[in-house]
């Protein structure tokens, strides 16, 4: 048995050898070339060994290794300016609860090398598409789950205990706060794909207030979804840019048509407003109006703005990702997508 997997597995290797094209990533830009190695500074892991130290030593190593993280996280995302950091490093040291965080983010993410590879691979090709774009630090840590992907001067953090998968101990102690609807996400293979949406809606492609509509936001996050589809590795699956269970997924795959033909119906591709665009772009456990007993996918409009991205990029196959990104008529895509899925 053991001689027949391995047999296998050389098989495979081999096959993979001759058709080389198929374990490319299809599609894809050759990123060979651009030289980018990132590394991911623990500063959960530097910030816990200063327990060791007298505190004005650990304070001066942090402030001095990690300069604007270090004041962001002291001041604004574990404590605020009324305290100084000496009285934030000794609370957070003296907390019980702090250290059992840290110890359990440390068992997770004891190695950080294969999100270092596929961050490495994602933001290669960022820079193709992007050349100027400039790559952050970044920097994992610790803080209570009071932040996951911040972005600051010169730097993204990774909130490590907010990705410690979705059975931990710790995210059914905060369920009133963080219901687990969004903690089921706090998984490590979500850590790429949610930074790579925060640095492109925060950095690249940040939001414009005119968008109003529903059509606007529907485009705005579709093409955003279809920039990580560029971007990050071919394997990753669509349940993880988007945040769905594979039973949400499915149930948006096989009502599609009848999604669309209610948006249609209720001429909601223009509704302008606010609370109403909400209920079918923002985080929630199902989308109200839509499915039997709640079995809704939640944020419908986001899911079928992708679609529709998608099928204008198919249908348009002269334009860039570029271009995609910089047009501002919703209208435009709406009427280059042909979009019109069968019930």
């Amino acid at each position: 048995m053991n001689y027949n997997v391995k047999h296998l597995q050389i098989y495979l290797i081999f096959l993979c050898v001759v058709t080389f094209f198929s374990c490319k990533q299809a599609g894809k830009p050759n990123v060979d070339d651009i030289k980018l190695d990132i590394k991911v500074e623990r500063f959960d892991q530097n910030l816990y060994a200063g327990k060791n130290k007298k505190l004005a030593e650990a304070d001066l190593m942090l402030r001095k290794k990690y300069n604007y993280f270090y004041d962001d996280y002291i001041h604004r995302m574990v404590g605020d300016r009324s305290y100084s950091d000496a009285e934030i490093l000794t609370t957070l040291y003296k907390d019980q609860a702090y250290t059992d965080l840290n110890q359990e983010a440390d068992s997770v993410f004891r190695d950080m090398k294969p999100i270092e590879k596929d961050l490495t691979q994602t933001f290669k090709y960022i820079k193709y598409y992007y050349p100027k774009t400039r790559i952050p630090r970044f920097i994992s840590f610790v803080s209570g789950f009071a932040v996951q992907t911040p972005i600051g001067d010169g730097y993204m953090g990774i909130g490590l205990d907010m990705f410690l998968g979705k059975d931990s101990k710790f995210y059914r102690a905060i369920v009133k706060s963080v219901p687990l609807y969004l903690s089921r996400r706090f998984t490590p293979d979500y850590v790429v794909p949610r930074i790579t949406e925060t640095f492109a809606r925060e950095e690249l492609f940040p939001q414009k207030d005119e968008d109003h509509s529903l059509l606007a936001k529907m485009v705005e996050n579709g093409k955003i979804l279809y920039f990580m589809d560029k971007v990050l590795d071919d394997k990753t699956p669509d349940t993880l840019k988007i945040g769905y269970t594979a039973k949400q997924l499915e149930w948006c795959k096989t009502f599609e048509g009848n999604i669309w033909a209610y948006l249609i119906e209720n001429k909601l591709l223009f509704e302008t407003d606010n609370q109403k665009i909400q209920m079918y772009v923002s985080e929630a456990p199902f989308t109200p109006g839509l499915g039997v007993k709640n079995e809704s996918a939640p944020k419908l409009g986001v899911w079928i703005g992708w679609q529709m991205v998608r099928k204008y990029m198919a249908e348009n196959p002269k334009v860039t990702l570029q271009e995609l990104m910089k047009e501002p008529d919703p209208q435009k895509i709406l009427n280059g997508a042909k979009y019109k899925p069968k019930m």
